[in-house]
């Protein structure tokens, strides 16, 4: 009996959608693999982690659309990068599990068109390069620019206009969001009040307090004081941006827009 192919499928899953389902079901429906493991990335390299969800709330929504996939006991979760260095850099999942399950396993991996064009810039990417079959899903208006001796294109996999981003933006704003993930992950993040307005600030301000402080995190709290009306923290928030980064163009744009509002509200203040 030879070894059981393997497809690798990392990411983020911030939060897992109906779109990465449907890749991994796809691979095992086009016969690529015998098993997809979507591996949930504790810390991307090129993410900011204030932007992420808990680790182990992520892996409880992949959990939930695996098991709610066409595939149940083909797709599942890993948590195996949760178990090494941090932050998680590709080369270092792939050396482990080769050392520790390559006599059963060939591993391969499912990537978009946008990361391949990354990889390039990857830690140890001529390892990767030359070790791995690497299979590549379009993504929406990004062409596949770069590619490897092993890369094979799916031009025919499932395309999804939404993303990740899409889904949490659509929360921030009380919208549903069924469309895009599964209707138990769309409940898990109802029920843990996952990227809600509230929720934003509290994660931005905790990672503020820690003295991890950037311009582009007073911009994103400033932007979620502005969708409350909090006009006055909304405010310092920019301002405070603008002084870490001097041309901060967003952030002196909403402070006109705030004043303005401010302005045409209070105008008998403004203008007595």
């Amino acid at each position: 009996m030879g070894k059981k192919r393997m497809m690798l499928y990392f990411g983020s899953f911030n939060p897992v959608h109906r779109g990465h389902i449907a890749l991994a079901e796809y691979a095992v429906e086009r016969d690529l693999c015998d098993e997809v493991a979507m591996i949930i990335s504790p810390q991307n390299p090129f993410k900011h982690s204030w932007a992420q969800a808990a680790e182990m709330d992520r892996y409880a929504m992949v959990e939930i659309a695996c098991r709610n996939s066409r595939f149940p006991e083909r797709i599942m979760p890993s948590v195996i990068e949760f178990l090494l260095e941090k932050p998680s850099y590709t080369i270092n999942t792939l050396r482990h599990l080769s050392e520790n399950y390559g006599d059963q396993m060939e591993f391969a991996i499912l990537m978009g068109s946008d990361l391949i064009n990354q990889l390039p810039r990857w830690k140890s990417a001529n390892e990767i390069i030359a070790g791995y079959d690497i299979y590549v899903y379009p993504r929406p208006n990004i062409e596949m620019e770069f590619s490897t001796p092993r890369t094979t294109f799916l031009h025919d996999a499932p395309q999804h206009d939404y993303s990740s981003t899409a889904v949490r933006d659509g929360i921030e704003r009380g919208e549903k969001i069924e469309e895009m993930v599964d209707n138990e992950v769309a409940a898990y993040i109802r029920e843990k009040g996952l990227w809600t307005t509230s929720y934003k600030i509290t994660t931005l301000t905790a990672a503020i307090e820690q003295g991890a402080a950037s311009a582009e995190m007073f911009v994103e709290r400033g932007k979620c004081y502005f969708r409350k009306n909090d006009w006055g923290n909304a405010i310092n928030d920019f301002k405070k941006a603008e002084e870490l980064a001097p041309g901060q163009t967003e952030a002196k744009q909403f402070i006109e827009m705030a004043q303005e509002i401010l302005e045409f509200r209070y105008k008998d203040i403004y203008n007595p």
